[in-house]
């Protein structure tokens, strides 16, 4: 127990640098290796990945708060963008919840792993779409939370690898992209782990000390580091070489990617 709890510690540090260096919330990082923590603890393949999504999510409330405050200090924060993506972020991640408790663990896991996948090339590779200088309406932000917010939801994620391309192509600088991201991963990780609170309630294969499908000993332990380390994050976004860091969590992301994918096709 006391070895299982000191990996949740690390785990949450990592979390916290992630989460403040590339604005991701630290679900992209969370979700795979609580994956692999659950499964060797036991936990039943019914319930394990949909347990690490929704602890993920409740983690992020903490993480995402301090990485806020973090942003906020230095001005970066896009307050403006933010109100009406917040709004379709809250009403796609109650949906996205509900799809994930939809999905079989297996299946969750495909998708987790195609996605993450697809989050490796990015960060290796630099793809962007050619940036768009149109208008950031109302409507516009609000249609594209809600897709974040759904997509953030089954993923496990604060939403940052949706949020931060979206904004970067609509012209936003990368600083406030990574800052405003870090504050739409607010919404969804509370309305994402409410809901999953709501869906695993009553699952006959939930694991002791549950409050839905959050775990709440891995929870505590990753909230306990994530929120000190999320500053430390925020504050190397600002000086170390992204590029480098950016291909080597993507090694780590195409690692996973490959582990989830192989396991559940072969």
């Amino acid at each position: 127990m006391l070895l299982t709890l000191v990996m949740y510690l690390v785990l949450g540090a990592a979390a916290g640098i992630v989460a403040g260096l590339f604005g991701i919330g630290g679900g992209i990082l969370i979700v795979p290796v609580l994956v692999f923590s659950f499964s060797a603890q036991g936990m039943s393949a019914d319930v394990l990945t949909h347990a690490a999504v929704a602890t993920s999510l409740a983690t992020i409330i903490f993480t995402s708060v301090s990485s806020i405050k973090a942003h906020h200090s230095r001005g970066a924060v896009r307050w403006d963008l933010f109100k009406p993506l917040a709004v379709g972020i809250a009403i796609g991640a109650v949906l996205g919840a509900f799809t994930a408790d939809l999905l079989s663990g297996p299946h969750l896991q495909i998708i987790i792993g195609v996605f993450a996948f697809l989050v490796a090339c990015q960060m290796a590779f630099g793809f962007t779409p050619k940036g768009r200088d149109s208008e950031l309406t109302t409507p516009t932000l609000a249609g594209a939370g809600g897709f974040i917010g759904w997509g953030a939801a089954i993923f496990g994620i604060g939403g940052g690898t949706l949020t931060v391309p979206f904004l970067t192509w609509k012209k936003i600088s990368m600083q406030q992209a990574v800052a405003t991201s870090a504050a739409c991963g607010l919404p969804i990780a509370v309305m994402g782990a409410v809901t999953n609170i709501y869906t695993g309630w009553n699952h006959e294969n939930v694991a002791p000390y549950s409050l839905g499908y959050i775990y709440l000993p891995a929870f505590a332990g990753i909230v306990i580091s994530s929120s000190l380390f999320a500053k430390l994050g925020a504050k190397w976004a600002h000086s170390l070489p992204g590029d480098l860091l950016k291909k080597i969590f993507a090694a780590f992301l195409f690692i996973v990617s490959m582990r989830f994918l192989l396991a559940n096709l072969l």
